[in-house]
């Protein structure tokens, strides 16, 4: 039996998880995280009955730990209580679906510790991708991507061991706005951004869909993962999101992989590899799918998946700023202080009054991350 530890289980990747682990039936979780929901995390406490339970905050943390007074559970706070859940001693497999890079700290103990990783979390690798990449080989950790293009492509790599990669096509959506310009992204709202097509997802991960900075991360993660230059990357809008990513090898040959947009099937293949398990998951039905397109995303319009090239081109603690100030617009656009447009400006903006680091540690990484979230939040636009 696997024994797991989530860390984010009250958010959209974590909810799916323990899903799946209802629906398999033999994996233990011995630990979970959440943040202010602590409605959700007591029943999650009760369904799963996880020996630890971590909460951010040190009062909702008191107030769980009285009402699961009736079961075998310790409830810990803030980081001390993520890093706890990280590293338990019966878990192999931590998930990390937390949001931002509060993920960092938890995600290297985790691996220091010797547990592989079901990875959801972004900024892990986005912050600190040569880092980690680093930690898991010196320690033995694997890392099994959870995101549907990234799982795509791990599943399209097997089999392949010694054979030369042309380039990766990582698929996006296009979001809720794809074929839209300027003008008309002047007058969108944060409910209209929210509105993705096709996939069901957290806030923060809809906005970054709508503006293309979401498949800018990606294209950093790949790279870490895969150990791929970045301009062999090239990302290929795909409304349907039926093909999840594809690996094009050397001969011209492009393996693909398919499935109906199902977060579900990567995660459940995250925590299965290498082996594959029924599922009652809905399955595709090619008779109804009978129309696939292909098209370029918009540089010009959406300029987040630009900026996320260039951070990633200049190298260093940039793609930790990048992706801190991007959070922090992120958050301005849902509380309505900035327009949808913005928020390359304000990314942009950050990016160029911040002096890079080609050399860092983690520690200078969390310092670059709170520059830029401090130095984001000044910008008036």
């Amino acid at each position: 039996m696997r024994t797991i530890s989530i860390l984010g289980s009250t958010g959209s990747i974590g909810t799916q998880t323990l899903e799946v682990v209802e629906i398999l039936g033999n994996i233990k979780v011995a630990g979970i995280s959440g943040n202010h929901n602590i409605d959700l995390l007591e029943r999650q406490a009760r369904a799963f009955r996880p020996r630890l339970i971590a909460v951010m905050d040190a009062e909702n943390a008191e107030r769980l730990q009285r009402r699961l007074s009736d079961i075998p559970c310790q409830v810990l706070a803030g980081m001390d209580g993520l890093l706890a859940v990280a590293t338990m001693e019966e878990v192999d497999t931590v998930v990390t679906s937390v949001v931002g890079n509060v993920g960092l700290r938890p995600t290297f103990a985790a691996i220091t510790a010797g547990k592989n990783i079901a990875l959801a979390n972004k900024e892990t690798l986005v912050s600190a991708g040569q880092l980690v990449m680093d930690l898991a080989k010196k320690y033995g950790s694997s890392i099994y991507p959870v995101d549907s293009e990234h799982s795509a492509i791990f599943q399209a790599l097997q089999g392949n061991h010694g054979n030369s990669v042309r380039r990766i096509l990582l698929t996006a959506s296009g979001g809720p706005f794809r074929g839209k310009t300027k003008a008309e992204l002047a007058k969108v709202t944060a409910s209209d951004a929210l509105q993705h097509p096709n996939w069901n997802m957290g806030k923060k991960i809809t906005i970054d869909s709508a503006t293309l900075m979401n498949k800018g991360l990606e294209v950093m993660e790949a790279k870490w993962l895969f150990d791929i230059d970045i301009h062999q990357i090239e990302v290929l809008v795909h409304p349907q999101s039926i093909i999840h990513s594809a690996v094009e090898y050397d001969d011209g040959a492009i393996i693909a992989q398919m499935g109906e947009p199902d977060m579900r099937v990567p995660i459940q293949y995250a925590l299965t590899y290498p082996k594959r398990i029924a599922n009652p998951f809905p399955k595709m039905d090619f008779s109804k799918r009978t129309q696939f397109t292909f098209e370029k995303p918009d540089l010009e319009t959406f300029r987040c998946l630009a900026l996320a090239y260039r951070a990633m081109e200049i190298g260093g603690t940039m793609p930790t700023v990048l992706n801190a100030a991007n959070e922090i617009a992120v958050e301005k656009f849902l509380h309505e202080k900035i327009n949808f447009l913005d928020i390359p400006v304000l990314i942009e903006k950050t990016m160029q009054a911040y002096t890079v680091k080609q050399e860092y540690t983690l520690e200078d990484l969390l310092q670059a991350d709170a520059w830029a979230r401090t130095y984001a939040r000044t910008i008036v636009l």
